[in-house]
């Protein structure tokens, strides 16, 4: 039950008529009781909320930062009409746009109420509960009654990345020899011969070929093809540092969207794997939607990562050689301690690629020099660089590749070193 505003107004005129024309405890009784009589009677006469019949329908899914509609039907099968607001409450993550909307349902028909979300975090939104509010034809009071109505609409990952997909798949071609302008430079496997012009490498002639035409035919070549591709995504507890106004694992996210669309693109085999210390994502020669779909649930976690633990989880997973790209943080006390000690095992059997994702903070810091605090933090800021270099020379001289970038040019640098080392043959 509720009570609206129009039994205060009725209560505060009945206090002016007791105050006015029969001060007493009898006058305040009578008036008391008055009211009171039509907040029952108005009770009585609105319509049911209790045996109200809701469904749903809509968007499943949406990206992160995209709207999401989910339509409310309401059926009142009663024989009153239900005349008041329904509020459906979604946890705040949801960004519910207008969460409270007018209803009128006669008896016996249905009314669908659309209700728009903006979420502002990946991840599963649930629907909490259903509150309908029927307010009597009076206006003084009203039935009030919430119903669970499940549905689960799941935030995927905004993947701002791929507008830098088109020029890497241009490469792409490039490298596979579907465009005219081939990548100079000898490739890994044959792929046919056309004719000579300036700027080709003399090394890829054919004379052969060339003796039994009338022109100078070169050899092209393409990157090899059906490659294996595993992404390892570092959930420890640096992955939830944040860098800018979103965790690092989210700029980690947006890189391994992007060199995976790219890398199923060219042809390869891509798997993800998510770890700190158990597997908390596991995907296997999936398609990108799938990736996107099990990135979507993927959160940091407060534990230090199992170094020796997300190596042999590698090794038993990839039994050939692969490209394993482990986006992971470079700091340089849990390296230390952590990888490289079980570094050898991994470098020996499979090409290893390091991603990281550098704060642009700090980076801003170091560049200060207006005040002694802006000086003192310029310091602190060149110290933590140069911890990061040095971590990242420990990785080269172990032969790792390295990419280390702030979050907007992470992906297209991931991407980028991924197409060298697909174009020089060293996958």
């Amino acid at each position: 039950m509720a009570i609206t505003a129009r039994a205060g107004v009725l209560a505060a005129i009945g206090a002016v008529v007791v105050a006015l024309a029969a001060p007493s405890w009898t006058g305040v009784v009578a008036v008391a009781a008055v009211v009171l009589l039509l907040i029952v009677v108005d009770l009585l006469l609105a319509g049911g909320v209790r045996g109200l019949v809701f469904t749903r329908d809509g968007d499943t899914s949406t990206r992160l930062g995209e709207p999401a509609e989910v339509r409310l039907t309401i059926t009142n099968p009663g024989r009153r009409r239900v005349r008041g607001q329904v509020r459906d409450a979604w946890p705040p993550s949801a960004g519910v746009v207008r969460d409270r909307v007018p209803v009128l349902v006669p008896p016996g028909e249905r009314r669908t109420v659309a209700v728009e979300l903006r979420p502002t975090r990946r991840g599963e939104r649930q629907a909490f509960r259903v509150t309908v509010r029927s307010v009597g034809p009076l206006g003084i009071a009203a039935r009030q009654g919430s119903h669970r109505v499940p549905w689960v609409v799941r935030v995927l990952p905004p993947f701002h990345s791929r507008r830098h997909l088109p020029a890497r798949l241009t490469r792409l071609q490039q490298l596979d020899g579907r465009q005219a302008a081939l990548v100079r430079g000898a490739g890994t496997e044959f792929d046919s011969l056309r004719e000579y012009v300036i700027g080709d490498d003399v090394r890829s002639i054919d004379w052969r070929a060339t003796a039994r035409a009338r022109d100078v035919m070169v050899r092209t070549w393409r990157p090899e093809r059906d490659r294996h591709v595993l992404l390892v995504l570092d959930t420890g507890r640096t992955s939830a540092g944040r860098v800018g106004d979103e965790p690092r694992l989210d700029a980690m996210l947006e890189a391994a969207l992007l060199l995976a669309t790219l890398a199923s693109r060219a042809g390869d085999r891509v798997d993800l794997l998510a770890y700190d210390r158990q597997v908390r994502t596991s995907v296997r020669g999936a398609s990108v939607p799938a990736l996107v779909n099990a990135l979507a649930l993927l959160e940091p976690s407060l534990v230090e990562t199992d170094a020796r633990g997300l190596v042999g989880e590698v090794l038993r997973r990839t039994p050939h050689r692969s490209l394993v790209v482990l986006l992971t943080g470079l700091d340089a006390a849990p390296l230390e301690e952590g990888l490289l000690p079980v570094l050898p095992s991994l470098t020996a059997r499979h090409r290893l690629l390091v991603a990281s994702v550098a704060d642009p903070r700090v980076a801003e810091m170091a560049r200060g020099r207006g005040s002694a605090e802006a000086v003192y933090e310029a310091a602190a800021a060149e110290r933590t660089l140069a911890e990061r270099r040095h971590a990242e020379g420990l990785l080269r001289r172990k032969g790792v590749e390295v990419v280390d970038a702030e979050p907007d040019a992470l992906p297209p640098a991931l991407a980028d070193r991924y197409l060298a080392l697909k174009a020089a043959g060293r996958l």
